[in-house]
């Protein structure tokens, strides 16, 4: 079994009920209320097919699944938070900070995956949120999937205990660190400061105001022989640390961002991730303003084995 950094298959959520969630703007600073919430559904909507259609043309896999009306789940759309499916068959269900987003996790899209890909073991850490102790998967960490290292920054949604329960489970090795933001705010998410592809780093290492955490995280990612690409505070606020690795069905490598994050890159950054794939962007802006998340956060990747048609 290899373990490859990007996959082909990306689980979507379309959103029915989109919009500011009250639950988890207290440590998201990256939401801000629009003002018409009416219209905002309608956008995100539109911005949620453009970006779909952008991945399809570009040869990406993608199955989209409906969010359903009741019950109501402003964020479903950020799927990568509840679940992430790994290569030797295992489902990680996570604990949500938000009691709103706990209402996302839905065994009928894992049965609905089952359709195509082979379901082990299902892990289910939703236990922790007895404890009020978090881990929102793949916004709490970002996987270095062919080395195994979780890197996560330690906040109100991403606990320690939490996080060492899924690297014994999954084989990872942990590491975890404090970082904030230009106000000096927790980062409530890993992945909106840095992104981790096969051969590059984008991270936001001002950050992590501890000089020993910044260091073993660099180290470490020099160790396992990432191009460190280095955003500013101010790309950061523009989701340029949100970013993912996917490949098409061609074994091209893209670069999925927004709109938003590939308009904060300077020239040599965008040549710099040239070389590791084809940069894919899409306008979500509305989703990015009213969720607070951005393109990464939308794509949940399915890494689990495919089920072969005899």
């Amino acid at each position: 079994m290899t373990n490859n950094q990007s996959t082909n298959n990306i689980l979507m959520i379309r959103p029915v009920n989109f919009g500011f969630n009250e639950q988890t703007a207290e440590s998201n600073a990256f939401q801000n209320r629009d003002a018409n919430q009416l219209a905002v559904q309608d956008k995100a909507l539109n911005e949620f097919d453009g970006f779909v259609k952008t991945l399809k043309e570009n040869g990406v896999n993608v199955t989209v699944v409906d969010d359903t009306p009741q019950p109501h789940t402003p964020d479903s759309i950020f799927p990568n938070n509840w679940v992430s499916f790994h290569a030797d068959g295992q489902v990680f269900l996570y604990p949500m900070q938000a009691e709103n987003r706990r209402l996302e996790r839905r065994e009928d899209i894992i049965s609905k995956l089952e359709d195509h890909f082979k379901v082990d073991h299902i892990v289910d850490l939703s236990r922790f949120e007895a404890e009020n102790k978090f881990l929102e998967g793949t916004g709490s960490m970002v996987l270095d999937r062919e080395n195994k290292i979780a890197y996560a920054c330690l906040s109100p949604r991403t606990d320690k205990e939490a996080l060492s329960v899924f690297c014994e489970q999954a084989g990872y090795q942990a590491i975890s660190f404090d970082a904030v933001d230009e106000h000096e705010k927790a980062i409530y998410h890993t992945n909106v400061l840095m992104c981790i592809g096969s051969g590059f780093a984008v991270i936001c290492t001002d950050s992590i105001p501890n000089p020993h955490e910044k260091v073993e995280v660099l180290e470490s990612l020099r160790l396992t022989k990432k191009e460190i690409i280095e955003i500013s505070f101010e790309q950061m606020n523009q989701f340029a640390g949100n970013m993912l690795e996917v490949r098409n069905k061609a074994g091209e490598t893209l670069v999925v961002m927004s709109k938003n994050a590939y308009e904060a890159l300077y020239e040599d950054q965008k040549s710099t991730l040239k070389k590791y794939g084809k940069l894919v962007y899409a306008d979500i802006n509305t989703i990015e303003t009213n969720g607070g998340g951005s393109a990464r956060c939308m794509m949940a990747e399915v890494h689990l084995p495919a089920v072969s048609n005899h």
